[in-house]
């Protein structure tokens, strides 16, 4: 495996492991904003967790969700998504960083350091795509409202939270794809083997004069 492919694709893992983890509690899920005079201008904002809202004069007030079972099937999905996609991160910077071969854990046993690596970038794939199907199914619920001229309720737009998501879930993808694919997990060591010629090897041929004086010899004697 290339070292530099190592480092790169464990550097793109790392971002979006962190993205991850900026994404999940960012405020800004969904933003609406209500248009009025300068007194009741406002504008309400969501995330996986709270509902806010703030007016014109700074003033904001936050209020968590309080029942679990009451909210959208697509915002709990979305928790345990997200939730999964930095559990996935964090096992596979564990993986990377053991099978790296500049690392010094896992020995010289560089065939099992790529199969390693070779996990922790199928664990970056799986972080990426959660991350990816978490801010997508959300982004398709807020615009299928927003599209729909018969939704009684507020209708919001897509905020800065989903766009760090999927800036997340592309470098978490492209970092797993290239540590997958660069290792060769398949291959055994090769050691040189050391030709040995079949036979005994003579140094000279046995000179005319002893063949010829023992050639009637008995061979039992």
């Amino acid at each position: 495996m290339d070292p530099i492919v190592e480092v790169v694709a464990l550097l793109l893992g790392f971002l979006g492991w962190v993205m991850v983890g900026i994404a999940l509690p960012n405020r800004y899920w969904k933003t609406s904003t209500v248009d009025g005079n300068v007194i009741t201008t406002s504008t309400i904002y969501e995330n996986l967790w709270m509902s806010c809202a703030t007016d014109s004069t700074g003033v904001h007030n936050c209020r968590e969700f309080p029942s679990l079972l009451a909210l959208n099937g697509y915002i709990q999905a979305s928790r345990a998504l997200m939730i999964a996609s930095i559990v996935f991160g964090t096992f596979g910077l564990v993986a990377a960083l053991v099978g790296m071969q500049c690392s010094k854990a896992g020995g010289e046993n560089y065939v099992l350091k790529g199969r390693i690596a070779g996990t922790g970038g199928v664990l970056f794939i799986l972080q990426g795509l959660c991350t990816m199907i978490s801010v997508s199914w959300y982004a398709f619920n807020i615009t299928q409202d927003f599209f729909d001229p018969f939704y009684p309720g507020t209708k919001f737009e897509i905020g800065e939270g989903l766009y760090i998501g999927w800036c997340s879930a592309v470098l978490a993808i492209a970092g797993g794809s290239c540590l997958t694919c660069s290792c060769k997990m398949g291959t055994e060591e090769k050691y040189p083997m050391n030709y040995q010629a079949r036979g005994t090897a003579y140094s000279h041929a046995p000179s005319r004069s002893v063949a010829a004086s023992t050639y009637g010899r008995n061979a039992y004697v």
